[in-house]
């Protein structure tokens, strides 16, 4: 690979600053715009369309980057413990998954609260490269080819379901996966919908605030679907893992 321009290095900075800006005035509470943007930048906001086209091309490359540095934290979380873990691999980063976001709510919320306007749009690009999606769908791949948990025949997929699964939108490698194990991909689905959706309600107050203090329903979320992917027997341990890291 060729060494990148001074021109270029250039604009590669400007994009890391745009970042940083944003995530300054997402912490400070200020809404993101592109002339909050440019005005923490000390430029114009013309001068800032040079980078950033539009409101949205700002969500994108700051969505983008803010979940890459988080999925870093939900990795190193992971690597606490023994490569040979992938349960409690996978248990620990979703955990620091939650973490982050009800430390971040607005980033999190810019992450995975943005709409995504159609399947063709930049965004949805950007999505099908998220970091943390890839985390935690290769995490789930590596413990199913470690414990071969059942997963749904294609057969008994409804026909929508069977088709997002041999031609994924989602953030997943499929690569080697053979057709027939498919249905591999609704799990992830179905483990995603769990995970999200008992985070969200925590992250925008949707839950009685001391269940949301004591992480329960987080814990009964994570319980529930274990023996969906094999970890029955596992699940007081994970428990732990999860309480743990709670307490910490």
């Amino acid at each position: 690979m060729r060494e990148p321009t001074r021109r270029e290095r250039q604009r590669e900075a400007t994009y890391d600053e745009i970042v940083r800006a944003s995530r300054a005035l997402l912490s400070d509470g200020a809404d993101l715009s592109l002339r909050g943007v440019a005005s923490r930048m000390g430029m114009t906001a013309p001068a800032l369309y040079r980078y950033v086209a539009s409101y949205q091309e700002l969500v994108d490359l700051v969505a983008f980057e803010i979940d890459k540095a988080a999925t870093a934290t939900f990795a190193a979380a992971a690597d606490e413990l023994p490569e040979d873990d992938l349960a409690g691999r996978l248990v620990v980063s979703v955990t620091a998954f939650r973490r982050w976001a009800l430390t971040q709510p607005r980033e999190f919320g810019l992450v995975f609260a943005n709409p995504v306007a159609d399947s063709s749009c930049t965004r949805r690009e950007m999505l099908t490269l998220s970091s943390s999606g890839h985390l935690f769908t290769d995490q789930m791949r590596a413990l199913w080819q470690q414990n071969r948990h059942p997963v749904p025949s294609l057969e008994d997929l409804p026909p929508t379901v069977r088709d997002a699964v041999l031609d994924p939108l989602i953030p997943a490698e499929v690569e080697g996966l053979a057709p027939e194990d498919r249905g591999l991909l609704w799990v992830y689905m179905q483990g995603w919908t769990r995970l999200y959706g008992v985070v969200a309600l925590e992250v925008f107050g949707h839950l009685d605030p001391r269940i949301i203090a004591s992480g329960e329903m987080f814990i009964d979320v994570v319980r529930g679907f274990a023996p969906v992917i094999g970890l029955q027997d596992d699940v007081a341990r994970l428990e732990g893992l999860i309480r743990d890291r709670l307490a910490g």
